[in-house]
């Protein structure tokens, strides 16, 4: 590993991501992983584009002009929106806020990131989600008679019915699924808000055929991940790129029997699916709020537009141009870098 060039920059990442963030912010592991994200791709883009590896990396390197480069990078070569590119931004800045009170020395690097605009976001044009045919096409495609088919299956199932975030399922452990008259779910969600969600009977009987293939031994109070990966004979959650990875390839396969899937499945496509199927068979906004874990009710109301819109479109299709018209009007190997990152808690 080269020598480190600023060990007060790698030092002050350190204590902000292992010591502020968690213990004096009381902020939640899935919150420090943005933070730790959001650092960890500037850190790696500024070495990149100065030529030099992340151990020389320095405070002085990361100016205004550098993490605007970033934050550029981030929309034109990741395809990041506008909503993750200010997101990215605010961990950046907070960071920097840190740097600062720590160390008069920084401020001047504060005041030149205030100077860099948020970029605006479009108009809201609505939520993505699935039809309830798409859904149904997508837990037909993997194939049951394999056990990662089961596997495949029943997560899609529990996503759905649950309506859970994908940290939120792959955070389950069996002892988190509670049965008996009333079966729930119990998710851990953002801030470390636990809530129980009601799960349907036929989820629970592919609950029941999920634990003999996975958890044979039957233990109900086991805090043995839910969904894991073997390897070299131990048990590990399972990641999030394993999930999209397979629900891209199921999404694949569905769409050629089914035009309803669309082009990109992604985790969060069944949380919201389930949420407007429900607002769609009569349940009320703010039962669908406690639901999904919303603080505020405010954030469930897509829906109800969502569904408006829908019924705008569907009124125009039928209807052609409408009558009123017709009215005139008044006039979105491990490396020595590896190494440096994880001591200083980027990885």
């Amino acid at each position: 590993m080269g020598r480190i060039k600023d060990e007060a920059f790698f030092q002050m990442v350190h204590d902000y991501l292992k010591i502020y963030l968690p213990n004096q912010m009381c902020a939640s592991s899935n919150t420090v992983r943005a933070y730790r994200t959001a650092l960890d791709q500037l850190i790696g883009y500024a070495a990149s584009a100065s030529g030099i590896s992340i151990s020389e990396v320095t405070f002085g390197l990361l100016d205004s002009g550098m993490v605007s480069g970033y934050l550029d990078w981030l929309v034109a070569e990741k395809g990041c929106s506008a909503s993750t590119r200010n997101h990215r931004f605010a961990c950046i800045r907070s960071f920097f806020r840190y740097a600062a009170a720590a160390n008069p020395e920084n401020i001047v690097l504060l005041a030149g990131l205030d100077r860099i605009p948020r970029q605006k976001q479009e108009k809201f044009s609505g939520v993505d989600y699935m039809s309830e045919t798409a859904v149904k096409a997508l837990l037909e495609q993997p194939d049951t008679k394999t056990r990662r088919g089961v596997r495949d299956q029943f997560f899609m199932i529990l996503m759905y019915d649950s309506a859970a975030r994908i940290q939120e399922m792959l955070d389950l452990r069996v002892c988190d699924i509670r049965l008996g008259n009333t079966p729930t779910a119990v998710l851990k969600g953002k801030g470390s808000k636990i809530r129980s969600v009601p799960l349907m009977p036929e989820t629970i009987n592919h609950f029941r055929n999920y634990m003999k293939l996975f958890h044979p031994d039957g233990q109900m109070h086991s805090q043995q991940p839910l969904f894991y990966v073997e390897q070299c004979g131990a048990r590990h959650p399972m990641s999030d790129d394993n999930v999209r990875k397979f629900l891209r390839r199921y999404g694949a396969s569905a769409r050629r029997n089914c035009p309803e899937v669309p082009e990109n499945v992604h985790p969060h496509l069944w949380r919201h699916s389930r949420a407007m199927h429900l607002y769609q068979h009569g349940m009320a906004l703010s039962l669908i709020s406690q639901w999904l874990g919303h603080s505020n009710l405010e954030t469930t109301l897509v829906y109800a537009y969502a569904d408006t819109e829908q019924k705008r479109r569907a009124i125009e299709k039928s209807m052609g141009r409408d009558v009123i018209a017709g009215v005139d009007l008044p006039k979105y190997s491990v490396s020595d870098e590896e190494v440096l990152k994880k001591l200083y808690g980027l990885k």
